[in-house]
């Protein structure tokens, strides 16, 4: 059946035997529980299958040099077509990658510069342009008849040397004159010139009058001179002077030439001229890059308040060389009339200059030798930054590298701007009527919505609208689509290593929809992820386009609009794990609604909901933290206060500043503050209100590990001590074992035969490797004696094949394992087996792992938690998991603060901070903040008008009588 696409047994990971029929060319869901198997099925069976046996249609040579899937354990899959999958984990993390160049509009805007653009001078910014031989002659030939002037080749610019040879060749061809250095010489005697200045020599080609019968002659001397002088000439007219008595020169050039004779690094103009990955157009300083690394002040005296003796400059407050360089700045005291025990703050300007940027000439420094002598020498004193500057480029040590890296910061490269490309390809403009003439960096600086509107108001010729027309198309079509999927606040330039794992998602989406494919089947991984509400409709719109396209869309999906506007939905469960791999429910989105034993169904239809909680916890104006003056990326020096003690959700639409504000500035300066990190800072004043905390936990997006040896035992240490219990019975002491006999790590415990893994991998050449289970471990991973040892009648194997909830019980009476595993299970991840390979796991699984980890360390009732949208991948059952632990931290008297568009937790949450009002350029600010009544009474925020949907029906919780005051910088 060709409409249909159906599987039989599917049996990936956690799916028991899972049949399925579904129809093409429609948007399917699958949803369901995290960990229930939507992504086994979508991902690991269906998609895999359909690459699989598109690769395998390809000839034996073209299949080695392509990545194969394995074949999914499924018995057969009908009405497949090839398969594209759009995932959030291949975000490129190279720095040259920008969003024009991964979604090729940069390409094609090179191709226009190249054909249409007008080129300048990037001196004097005269336009530059080439000219035949015939345009020069016709220049010429308007001025007035009897205008005298000579036709001159200049053969040498600027170069030093005595040029006997060219004289001697020149007279030999059979020219009389030259002019060196602005004097005209008869070649017969030419001047003795020096070897080491500078010369500037141009042939005398002709002398000519302007008048009508000279046409002939004077197009013979022009051509003449542009091919002895390389395509330029100039024309002197010595009746003519300008405002310095000099007689007036016009110079002209085949090829791209300033007509006031600045020397120009660019011949023709090609698309490579214009890219930054290419020497031809590539900035020569930066290598096209675009930054350079250079040492920031603040970071080199990250606490001005200290002394020097105590250390206020870091660089040389650590080590054996700490007292050395000590000595020198009190050398340097002794000059300067200031001394080491003065805070930095209170040191005059002059001393502090010294201090960072060196002194002139040498100090005086004075010690005392180990036998009590007082010595003293003079030293040159090279200043912080210098010093960090040398150190950083001699030294060969990648772990000294980065201790230098902390005390710098990336600035823009300061030849080129931040632009990456040469002077004279950033010369090189497109006009656009009112909107005024703008290079391709320019063009790239502008939001994509600006950058759409430049482009259908750009003013060419005939010619140039001719050339250009097509190339036009094709970039404002990309960009059509890069909009469509709510993506208007980025920039070309943009570098794809910080986008977030939505934001790179949604633009390969907005690619593969431009790519026009028809009959594929897209399998995408929750496009919704770090999408607010208000651009949900347009990605909605955007996936029911790529349907319309004749495209079969699986959709791994947990947003209720979504859903919603599916054309079927499948919901995986009933519960998660072992729980799991089942189909409840295959229909329409309203058959689902009725369905009772679907957990999904009974959110969606309002059988069960998250509570809006009836009380707030009260906010403590003397208890904040305080971000003055964020001015990071597009934040505009903002002043923003996060109370303490409660829960935050900081929201807004994409890019309107919200990681930025609190990953890159907050985060950074809690992590060097309370963790003893080197990390550097978003630019912002200070932060104040750090003394009131005394720990960081963060849990962002990235994975746990990407190998099969890391899992959730390793990750969160619970298994160092499972492997001390093991050691401590009474069979591993007879036999001497130490904890390390545990690991399938090393040698010692682990099969020999798999190396610890388990399984053994075969290559099979042109088909894909296959794995299979270890012929003499049988999949345990140890050998045989040290599964000889038991802990209450189980191996170590046997315990790492438990589910977290099974493990949870067995080791109950050891509360310092116990406590981890309940950790685990508090989150939902009790169904997930405890040495179950991290690759394995869903992206919300993985996220859960690591907040667990981070929540089974002890509470002080002063730690603060960053999460930055800790509801990725995860269902609605999941989240009031997930909030109830939450909670639970935060009753203890811990601050947690969520970077986070889901409804459910902002409306739970005691305060908010909604950024915006829009993304990149015109965000950047704070609209609204307070709690969730407070912020949905904002008629200028976008998350209040969803939120007031949600906490506008029913009764308005209480909450404190106190009000928060506008906190001044």
């Amino acid at each position: 059946m060709a409409d249909r696409l159906i599987v039989k047994g599917a049996r990936e990971h956690n799916l028991r035997g899972v049949d399925l029929d579904l129809p093409r060319d429609s948007l399917i869901v699958f949803t369901g529980l995290s960990g229930s198997g939507k992504s086994s099925l979508a991902f690991d069976t269906i998609f895999a299958e359909g690459q699989r046996r598109y690769v395998e249609s390809l000839s034996a040579y073209a299949r080695q040099f392509l990545g194969q899937m394995d074949k999914p354990d499924v018995d057969f899959i009908e009405g497949l077509s090839p398969a594209v999958s759009i995932d959030q984990k291949s975000t490129n993390r190279n720095p040259r990658s920008t969003v024009g160049t991964i979604t090729e509009v940069y390409d094609y805007l090179r191709l226009l510069y190249a054909r249409a653009g007008t080129p300048h001078c990037p001196i004097c910014g005269e336009r530059i342009a080439r000219q035949t031989p015939q345009q020069i002659v016709d220049q010429v030939l308007v001025l007035p008849e009897g205008t005298r002037f000579l036709v001159l080749a200049p053969v040498v610019r600027t170069r030093k040397g005595e040029f006997a040879d060219l004289f001697d060749k020149l007279n030999a061809q059979g020219y009389s004159r030259v002019r060196v250095d602005g004097v005209v010489h008869p070649l017969a005697d030419p001047p003795k010139l020096k070897k080491q200045e500078k010369h500037d020599i141009e042939v005398v080609v002709d002398r000519l009058t302007v008048k009508a019968a000279a046409k002939q002659r004077l197009t013979d001397s022009v051509e003449t001179a542009l091919n002895l002088a390389d395509g330029i000439v100039v024309l002197e007219f010595p009746d003519d002077h300008d405002e310095h008595g000099h007689p007036r020169e016009q110079r002209f050039s085949e090829k791209l030439a300033c007509p006031n004779g600045h020397p120009l690094a660019v011949d023709d103009l090609e698309p490579r001229s214009f890219s930054f990955n290419s020497p031809y157009g590539a900035c020569p300083e930066c290598v096209g890059l675009g930054i350079r690394k250079e040492v920031d002040p603040d970071l080199v005296v990250p606490d001005p308040d200290r002394t020097l003796a105590e250390g206020a400059v870091a660089p040389w407050s650590a080590g054996h060389t700490a007292e050395y360089f000590t000595r020198m700045m009190a050398g340097l005291g002794e000059e300067l009339g200031f001394d080491v025990d003065t805070p930095w703050r209170q040191l005059p300007a002059k001393a502090r200059k010294a201090i960072l940027e060196g002194s002139d000439h040498q100090v005086h420094v004075r010690y005392r030798n180990r036998y009590g002598r007082t010595r003293s020498y003079y030293a040159d004193f090279e200043g912080v930054l210098a010093f960090l500057q040398r150190k950083m480029e001699q030294t060969e040590s990648e772990q000294m590298k980065e201790r230098y890296e902390g005390f710098m910061r990336d600035v823009p490269c300061p030849v080129c701007e931040g632009t990456r490309l040469k002077p004279e390809i950033l010369a090189v403009t497109l006009a656009a009527g009112e909107r005024g003439a703008k290079s391709i960096a320019e063009v790239c600086e502008l939001s994509i919505s600006d950058c759409s509107d430049f482009l259908n108001a750009l003013t060419l010729g005939a010619r140039e609208q001719a050339i250009a027309g097509q190339v036009l198309k094709e970039i404002q079509s990309r960009l059509g689509f890069l909009l469509d999927v709510g993506l208007e606040y980025l920039s070309l330039s943009r570098a794809a290593a910080t986008l977030s794992g939505g934001e790179a998602q949604r633009i390969r989406l907005a690619t593969q929809i431009g790519s026009g494919l028809v009959g594929v089947l897209y399998v995408l991984d929750e496009p919704s992820i770090g999408l607010h509400q208000r651009d949900n409709r347009r990605l909605i719109e955007t996936l029911t386009r790529l349907r319309a396209l004749g495209n079969t869309l699986i959709v791994v999906e947990h947003d209720e609009d979504t859903i919603a506007h599916a054309d079927w939905i499948v919901d995986i469960g009933p519960g998660a794990g072992e729980h799991g791999g089942q189909i409840v429910h295959s229909g329409t989105y309203r058959e689902l609604l009725r369905n009772q034993n679907s957990i999904t169904g009974a959110y969606l239809s309002g059988r069960e909901s998250i509570a809006t909680p009836t009380r707030r916890r009260p906010v403590d104006r003397k208890r904040q933290l305080t971000v003055v003056g964020a001015r990071e990326h597009n934040l505009r020096g903002i002043d923003v206060s996060f109370p303490l003690g409660v829960l935050t959700s900081v929201t807004g639409v994409s890019g309107s500043g919200k990681s930025t504000l609190v990953n890159d500035i907050l985060a950074a300066v809690l992590a060097n503050r309370l963790n003893s990190a080197r990390q550097v800072p978003g630019r912002h004043t200070r932060v104040t209100g750090l003394d009131h905390l005394d720990k960081l936990v963060r849990v962002d997006q990235s994975p746990i590990g990407r190998t099969p040896r890391s899992n959730p035992a390793t990750y969160t240490g619970v298994f160092d001590k499972i492997r001390t219990l093991f050691a401590a019975t009474t069979e591993a002491k007879v036999r001497g074992y130490q904890p390390g006999r545990f690991s399938f790590n090393v040698k010692g415990g682990r099969c020999e035969a798999c190396t610890g893994d388990g399984t053994i991998k075969i290559e099979m050449n042109f088909l894909p490797d296959v794995y299979v289970p270890c012929e003499v471990c049988q999949g345990a991973r140890y050998n045989r004696e040290t599964l000889e040892v038991h802990y209450k009648g189980k191996t170590i194997s046997e315990v790492l094949d438990m589910s977290i909830e099974e493990a949870a019980e067995f080791f109950e009476p050891i509360s310092g394992i116990h406590r981890y595993l309940r950790t685990l299970v508090d989150v939902g991840l009790g169904y997930v087996r405890l040495g179950q390979p991290a690759p394995t796991l869903s992206g919300g699984e993985a996220q859960r792992v690591k907040l667990a980890s981070e929540l089974q360390k002890r509470s002080t009732g002063r730690t603060i938690y960053i999460l930055d949208e800790p509801t990725t991948g995860l269902h609605f059952d999941d989240i009031r998991k997930l909030l109830n632990v939450i909670n639970g931290l935060v009753d203890k008297g811990n601050t947690v603060i969520v970077i986070e568009h889901n409804l459910d937790v902002i409306k739970t949450s005691d305060w908010i901070v909604d950024m915006g009002p829009e993304g990149g350029a015109e965000g950047g600010t704070v609209v609204a903040e307070g709690t969730p009544e407070d912020v949905a009474a904002v008629p200028e925020s976008y998350t209040g008008k969803f939120l007031a949907e949600v906490v506008g029906a029913g009764r308005a919780p209480a909450r404190a009588p106190r009000r928060r005051r506008k906190v001044s910088a």
